[in-house]
């Protein structure tokens, strides 16, 4: 399957784009997974800075699915088009995503998120890049807690019992991914669930009987699964 290429951002796509202060507010659905602006890393999912107009599977440092590089390879651009349809329903625009997102049905909440992402590309040249837009942990823990380095063969061994539910392979089936999730953000949604800011009451029952050395085990291990 080829993609249509992008070209220059057409005027018509640009009066599509919505309320940018209310797409950062529902960006919020998205911000467990994907980071924007210019601090932004990869987290679960790829940073979202200069999306527009970007080939997919081009952030360096990033481990795309196999579907999205077979896409990529195909040429899928993430022109307006594309990322309104990948917002309405990932799965279907890329079969075997590894985004676990059922997609914003509402077209205005789609356009309304375009528009607050637009603000962190720079092409064309005319628009310029948003200011920082820092985003607070769900927990603040102390260094400490932070720097351990877990044991990644001691994370193996205790990963039988979250691989019940989330799938090694980082596919969804109902469930989010925690393949290749970064140590640090781990380890704070760990201690989010311990501390019951996180409403899962199964994953509160779990992070609970986790030591803070068995929560970065856990962390060093997914970090590194493939």
């Amino acid at each position: 399957m080829l993609w249509p290429m992008a070209g220059a951002w057409a005027e018509e796509e640009a009066t599509a784009l919505g309320d940018r202060d209310r797409g950062g507010e529902i960006f919020a659905q998205c911000a467990g997974c994907h980071m924007v602006g210019p601090n932004a890393k990869n987290r679960i999912g790829p940073h979202l800075n200069g999306v527009f107009d970007r080939r997919a599977g081009a952030v360096d440092g990033f481990s795309y699915s196999k579907s999205l590089k077979r896409a990529a390879a195909d040429g899928l651009t993430w022109d307006f088009e594309h990322l309104d349809a990948y917002l309405e329903n990932p799965k279907a625009l890329v079969s075997g995503t590894r985004m676990s997102f059922d997609g914003l049905k509402s077209p205005q909440d789609r356009h309304d998120v375009l528009a607050y992402l637009r603000q962190f590309s720079d092409n064309p040249q005319d628009i310029p890049e948003a200011a920082p837009t820092a985003q607070a942990r769900e927990v603040d823990l102390p260094p400490d807690i932070l720097a351990i380095v877990g044991d990644r063969e001691y994370g193996a061994y205790l990963a039988s019992e979250c691989t019940t539910c989330h799938q090694p392979d980082g596919s969804d089936k109902g469930i989010p991914s925690i393949t290749l999730w970064p140590t640090e953000d781990f380890v704070i949604a760990m201690h989010a669930y311990k501390r019951k800011l996180r409403s899962h009451p199964v994953m509160q029952m779990m992070a609970e009987r986790l030591s803070d050395e068995e929560i970065a085990a856990l962390a060093a291990y997914f970090a590194e699964l493939e």
